[in-house]
């Protein structure tokens, strides 16, 4: 079992973060499949104020490159990812078109 760890922001408006949560109460069907499809066996989204913390448990086949790959042959998780892109706004270090950047662990207990 692998452990990833990431962040992006949302917008910083009231509205549109109660959009986003929302959302995520009614998460496509297709996007459960294709999160479950790459390896994925838990995922977690946890906020505070506009920044968003991503648990990600993934089976030792898990890659990004995998997911990614299904995710752009998904036109469900194309409209989702198009749809969410409305609330999120990239971290100040991210690439051009870089969302949910993975973190580094830094402590271990």
């Amino acid at each position: 079992m692998k452990r990833y760890c990431l962040a992006l922001d949302l917008k910083d408006d009231p509205a549109l973060i109660a959009e986003y949560e929302q959302l995520h109460q009614e998460v496509w069907p297709e996007n459960i499949a294709g999160i479950k499809a790459s390896g994925i066996t838990d995922m977690q989204i946890f906020r505070l104020g506009n920044r968003m913390f991503m648990i990600i448990e993934a089976d030792d086949h898990f890659t990004f490159e995998r997911k990614a790959e299904l995710d752009a042959a998904n036109p469900k998780v194309q409209e989702w990812e198009e749809l969410t892109w409305k609330y999120q706004q990239a971290l100040p270090w991210a690439k051009p078109g870089e969302k949910w950047m993975l973190m580094e662990r830094i402590f271990q207990l």
